[in-house]
């Protein structure tokens, strides 16, 4: 009997594997199968569609998997990735299928004006081949007009308008809510400016941080009049003028805020879609769904990474690592900085013969002062081993962001880059008169003054912020001498600038926190004069994939096309996205407050935002 039972289940295992393996191989084949369908063809003659969706961001955040199954899903696309649609933009100047540059801004959220700057370039280099771009919107944003400015042709929907409201950073602040929950803040900070803190501390904006706001506020709206009056060919004034007529003017044209953009020639022809498509047929022919001939910038990007020669593996290579999002402990998921991870993928680049330098792109508030010291040490000893960093700064490269830039030896910014905040703080929230308004109490006993600070419902005592405060103080002298020596400044320079300061990429320039004015374009090329390099390949250095990640990721398309076909769009609430998102931006800071809070961490952070 025994043997008889051995043999069955001998048996079922056989099966249970060849069963496995069976179900393995079909989903190989069908994987394999939506690559070389999803695969998609040039036509001959064709406009290439720049159609950003959601945010436009640096890097995907999230799991690779998990956005491939929401896409898969019909959850919708939520962030475009800023480097496809440059890369696909400038490939296609030199492309002899692609003969127009359509710009279709419509679902396009937000974005920084670095980035945009980014895209603005690549759209004068397709200019600059003798092809014409044109920009179609219902209605365009404030993001979405700086881009279309850059076309030649501006087509606006009659029903549309042009709305630009120059740039505000306004805040909550919760020092009354805090204060009648009964919840205690201790800060602890270096710097006047570092105003971080404030919204848990005031009622509303100090003098310093109202002086940094409009000097930095200023220099973003003076450098977006400048870039869209110099693309449309108007004085800088009249972006201004147009801002601050609007009302009376659209008023004054029965509603029609259309013709208001007509006439003051922000738009060059007010068309509805069908008309725009009409027009762009005439130059690249009809579709047989009676369209233009058209390709995406997501499918011309692998089109043209498919049909690209691979460069030789002696070719020399410049790294490009992009940091972006807040700086925290450990290893983190795209879209996180962390210490770990980011540090991880520097080493690589260190290792790594063929790579001759690195840029590294970043696009950060900062975060964990421990994390930021891991990374800086990953990038002081790659350039320890003969290899050159340049940094290029996108939105945001401030505190915590600006920490990792300090040993470059170049740094590039936008004048529109928001850079600096040289600051440490820390926050401890304690809840002792909270508890003690529900009838909750705490006593002990300890063998030190120390003893029971960690816990929030303990009141801090004078040994603890003692302790803190001393860190704080150490942090920000050892921050000062990061970036003295980075910058070959003297400590006192560094602190006369620093206080947590947030300065714009132009004004940082002025002071030394900053050496160029450029794109990440002007950042490669100086880390290859810095390498001594004629010819190289520039590569992106992402985190590992595994082999089932990057089949998703290409599959993902295909399968969400599929999905759809099969059982339709899911239902969703127009106008809760929206809403959703306003509370979840209002509802961080106070969850940011908790994650400061804990372990007594020390933070370089900038609450600067993008405005």
């Amino acid at each position: 009997m025994r043997k008889i039972l051995h043999g069955v289940w001998r048996g079922l295992d056989a099966l249970r594997k060849v069963l496995h393996l069976a179900l393995l191989l079909a989903i190989v084949g069908f994987l394999v199968g939506v690559l070389h369908e999803a695969m998609p063809s040039v036509p001959e003659r064709a406009a290439l569609v720049i159609a950003p969706q959601g945010r436009l961001v640096e890097q995907y955040t999230g799991d690779p998997v998990e956005r491939a199954i929401e896409n898969a899903q019909g959850e919708g696309v939520h962030e475009t990735l800023l480097w496809t649609l440059v890369d696909a933009i400038r490939a296609g100047a030199k492309d002899d299928r692609i003969h127009a540059l359509v710009l279709d801004l419509d679902d396009m959220d937000n974005a920084g004006l670095p980035m945009l700057e980014e895209l603005a370039r690549a759209i004068h280099v397709f200019r600059a081949s003798g092809k014409p771009v044109y920009a179609f919107g219902s209605a365009y944003n404030q993001d979405q007009y700086f881009l279309a400015a850059q076309a030649n042709h501006v087509y606006l929907d009659p029903n549309g308008y042009v709305m630009m409201r120059g740039f505000g950073r306004y805040s909550l602040y919760f020092r009354g809510l805090l204060k009648k929950l009964g919840v205690n803040v201790h800060v602890f900070r270096v710097g006047k400016y570092k105003s971080a803190v404030e919204i848990f501390t005031r009622a509303g904006m100090s003098k310093a941080d109202r002086a940094q706001s409009t000097a930095y506020l200023n220099s973003l709206w003076a450098t977006y009049q400048q870039q869209v009056a110099s693309a449309r060919g108007l004085p800088v004034s009249a972006i201004a003028d147009y801002v601050s007529t609007l009302p009376k003017a659209v008023a004054a044209a029965d509603g029609d805020a259309a013709q208001v953009a007509l006439r003051a020639h922000l738009v060059t022809k007010l068309a509805d879609k069908q008309q725009f498509e009409r027009r762009i047929s005439q130059l690249v022919g009809a579709d047989k769904d009676g369209s233009f001939n058209a390709v995406s910038a997501h499918e011309y990007a692998d089109v043209v990474r498919s049909e690209a020669s691979t460069p030789s593996a002696a070719t020399p290579r410049i790294g490009v690592i992009v940091a972006s999002g807040d700086i925290v402990d450990g290893d983190q998921p795209p879209g996180v900085i962390g210490g770990e991870s980011l540090s991880r993928l520097i080493r690589s680049a260190r290792r790594d013969k063929q790579v001759k330098a690195v840029v590294l792109r970043i696009d950060s508030p900062g975060g964990s002062v421990t994390a930021a010291e891991q990374i800086y040490h990953a990038l002081v000893a790659l350039r320890a081993s003969g290899k050159p960093v340049v940094v290029s700064m996108g939105d945001l490269a401030a505190s915590g962001g600006y920490y990792i830039a300090a040993p470059a030896n170049e740094i590039f910014a936008s004048p529109a880059t928001l850079t600096g905040s040289i600051g440490i703080f820390a926050i401890i929230p304690t809840f002792h008169r909270a508890l003690a308004r529900l009838g909750i109490t705490s006593d002990g006993v300890g063998t030190t003054p120390l003893a029971g600070q960690e816990s929030l419902g303990q009141p801090l005592n004078a040994d603890s912020k003692l302790l803190i405060r001393s860190q704080i103080e150490r942090g920000y002298a050892e921050f000062v001498a990061r970036v003295a020596a980075g910058r070959h400044l003297s400590d006192a320079q560094v602190n006369a600038i620093g206080q947590g300061h947030v300065w714009a990429g132009a004004a940082a320039r002025h002071i030394g926190l900053v050496d160029h004015l450029g794109t990440l374009e002007d950042a490669v090329h100086a880390a290859a004069k810095l390498a001594k390099l004629t010819h190289y390949h520039v590569q992106f250095i992402h985190p590992h994939l595994s082999w089932t990640q990057e089949l998703l990721q290409r599959a993902q398309a295909r399968a969400a096309f599929a999905a759809v076909s099969l059982f339709g769009p899911q239902v969703s609430l127009p106008g809760l996205g929206p809403l959703a998102a306003r509370i979840r931006a209002y509802a961080r800071p106070l969850a940011e407050l908790e994650r400061f809070g804990a372990h007594g961490g020390l933070y370089a952070y900038c609450f600067c935002g993008r405005p």
